[in-house]
């Protein structure tokens, strides 16, 4: 889940939010028939303690891991990416393995993140997905890659981050997905992260197979936010309540809740009325409303918070209060745990 505006313009990441400090202030096979609507989870279900993965980025601060660590599970770590021939993928390198280490020291579960993000294009390439997925020699090439990852330096996993998906890549994504799980070493997880959508066509046009991608994934992450931004659509929640419990009611026809985690985010956009809007962490996000002696106003409807500044720039973002509605929603489907889009953005997981 690579940052920047051109990586989460198509729907993620794929995960970020701060954890209870104070608040400051898809389808299946061709021809498969979707079940009924999911009904949440028993009561009694919102005793448990959720799982968290905190997402932490090549060169990202380890003192910021450690900020978060005694409430976190997992920490996975972004990452390495595919080459744009899909031929092959690095071996995680010194950031990465330093992030590794640190999650040894404190704990945590470690899973490395395998991408497509393209420095060159500044986005997430495309081609390269059907360049690896369509081409079984390719495909077998990276699997032993991530094999060898796993079982040489010490990983408890692999996080998928495949973005920008095509609908022809469909049916080789899913082959792709379960002959890796098939490859892994026992014990070793199979993640992925998937962009969330609100209809059954999408997933489709977006190549994905939610059912048979479920049956091959130890944990499917849904990438709960992005739904408003600067560069793609019109101003409004970077992951709203609403629109996050649509889109997870969708998938939860396909993918077993014991399945699913929640991805949230720990950030914000600014829409200025001129030029192009920004990513802000949380932070960041109420020191400019500080700065211009403005007021950020907290939406209820959707659980984030939304301020206008003097020069008229729209900001939404999503912090430490929108995080306990986030975690109650996880609760009331019964779902496996949360996901956290990114440690360097969000305020400290505190609980």
């Amino acid at each position: 889940m690579t940052l920047g505006l051109t990586r989460l313009r198509i729907a993620a990441l794929a995960p970020a939010l701060a954890v209870g400090i104070a608040a400051s202030s898809l389808p299946g096979s061709a021809g498969a028939t979707a079940s009924a609507a999911p009904r949440p989870a028993a009561a009694h279900a919102t005793a448990r303690t959720l799982p968290v993965t905190g997402y932490a980025e090549n060169g990202t601060d380890p003192s910021l891991v450690a900020a978060s660590a005694a409430h976190l599970s997992t920490l996975g770590v972004d990452g390495i990416n595919i080459s744009a021939d899909g031929a092959s993928v690095p071996q995680p390198g010194a950031e990465s393995l330093t992030l590794l280490r640190q999650a040894r020291s404190r704990h945590l579960r470690a899973e490395i993140l395998v991408g497509n993000f393209s420095d060159a294009l500044g986005d997430f390439d495309s081609p390269a997905i059907h360049n690896l997925v369509s081409s079984p020699p390719h495909r077998r090439a990276v699997i032993r890659s991530l094999v060898r990852a796993v079982r040489e330096q010490g990983w408890d996993g692999v996080q998928v981050d495949l973005e920008a998906i095509a609908a022809r890549d469909r049916g080789g994504l899913t082959q792709f997905i379960a002959e890796l799980r098939a490859a892994m070493p026992a014990g070793k997880s199979l993640s992925m992260a998937v962009t969330a959508f609100t209809t059954e066509s999408e997933y489709v046009a977006n190549g994905y197979d939610l059912t048979r991608l479920g049956r091959s994934l130890t944990r499917m992450v849904l990438m709960a936010y992005d739904e408003h931004g600067p560069t793609w659509n019109g101003v409004g929640p970077i992951g709203g309540l609403p629109w996050q419990e649509a889109s997870l009611r969708l998938v939860l026809r396909h993918v077993p809740a014991r399945k699913l985690d929640l991805g949230v985010a720990g950030y914000g956009y600014t829409w200025p009325t001129k030029g192009t809007g920004e990513q802000v962490g949380d932070a960041q996000a109420r020191q400019m409303v500080a700065d211009d002696h403005a007021t950020a106003h907290w939406n209820v409807k959707q659980g984030e918070w939304t301020a206008t500044l003097s020069d008229g720039t729209v900001m939404w973002w999503s912090d430490a209060r929108s995080w306990p509605l986030r975690q109650a929603l996880a609760r009331r489907y019964g779902l496996h745990g949360m996901a956290l889009w990114s440690l360097a953005l969000s305020d400290p997981v505190t609980r």
